[in-house]
């Protein structure tokens, strides 16, 4: 009996031995299955912030710099002035120079071009002017939209095929309402080089399409914001706003004299004596867009809520540019 009994008591001690092994090996195994799990979260959430903190910087990157992610800056064939920020028209040797900050989608701009285009042609024709062209995107910034930077590529596109007064012209002949960002669309712009005769080539239209200029444009707009101007258009004479002088206001008849004057070697700076004429249409406040919508209702009389030509300082800016 005693021999029995001692079996049993071995054969229990063994399953014993047994279940405690089995069960720790259970345990063992749940434990490194937790380890295990753990090891892979840890990674995926390393991973995970890898990937927010890349984009987070990728989001930044160039902000406050719209430009700089719009390629390098191209200006277009010919261009002339200060960082070849002006597009010229007339001819070089000409006595006076007429700089002109303007937008494509402005309505002042508009009504400048309407009441002074064929005195400032007459004169560039006759070799006593010529005019520099510097493109701005104020619109664009009040009214929101890309119609005066598309704008605006299209007609340095249109330098480059020895196009631009012809096409500048147009562009404001067919100029939209100033809420109508029509100009944003590249195939509109398009559609209006077909008005200029060997203008719609498979080169213009690439430039169009490619954007190529947009950098140029930009870089200009930033020079019209620090020479501090108001608003568009803004005109200068030989360096001197001739917008500036509300109590005696430009007209054609007084640009002609001024200019005719300074081909004859009698100064020319200053506008001709006061005289009949309709007065300069009034600039678009950069603060305002409302305003210029106004001048733009009459391209001979000056908006009573906004101010003709360019802000304080902007005299200094232009004759430094010249």
């Amino acid at each position: 009996m005693s021999e029995k009994n001692d079996g049993a008591n071995r054969d229990a001690t063994k399953r014993s031995a047994r279940e405690r092994l089995l069960a720790e090996r259970e345990r063992q195994k749940k434990k490194d299955k937790r380890r295990r799990t753990l090891i892979v979260s840890a990674a995926v959430v390393g991973v995970l912030g890898l990937a927010a903190v890349v984009g987070l910087i990728a989001a930044n990157t160039g902000k406050g710099d719209k430009s700089a992610n719009a390629g390098p800056v191209a200006a277009p064939s010919g261009a002339t002035g200060k960082d070849a920020l002006a597009i010229q028209s007339g001819k070089p040797e000409a006595k006076s120079t007429l700089t002109v900050w303007e937008d494509f989608r402005c309505p002042a701009c508009k009504a400048f071009e309407d009441n002074y285009r064929s005195t400032v042609h007459d004169l560039e024709a006759r070799g006593l002017l010529k005019v520099d062209y510097h493109l701005v995107t104020l619109i664009d910034g009040n009214m929101r939209g890309t119609g005066s930077l598309n704008a605006a590529n299209a007609a340095a596109c249109a330098q480059d095929a020895g196009k631009f007064p012809a096409y500048h012209d147009v562009l404001f002949e067919n100029q939209p309402q100033e809420t109508d960002d029509a100009y944003a669309k590249k195939a509109r712009l398009l559609e209006l080089a077909g008005k200029v005769a060997g203008l719609d080539t498979p080169a213009f239209r690439s430039c169009v399409n490619d954007s190529t200029h947009n950098s140029w444009v930009a870089k200009s707009h930033e020079a019209f914001r620090a020479a501090k101007f108001r608003g568009t258009p803004s005109v200068l004479l030989n360096g001197k706003d001739i917008f500036a002088d509300q109590a005696n206001p430009l007209t054609p008849q007084k640009l002609k004299e001024a200019v005719e004057a300074a081909g004859k070697g009698n100064g020319g700076a200053q506008p001709a004596p006061k005289g009949k004429g309709s007065p300069s249409p009034a600039a678009s406040p950069s603060v305002s867009p409302s305003a210029s919508a106004k001048a733009s209702a009459s391209s001979a009389t000056s908006s009573s809520g906004s101010r003709a030509g360019s802000g304080a300082g902007s005299s200094k800016a232009g004759a430094a540019e010249d």
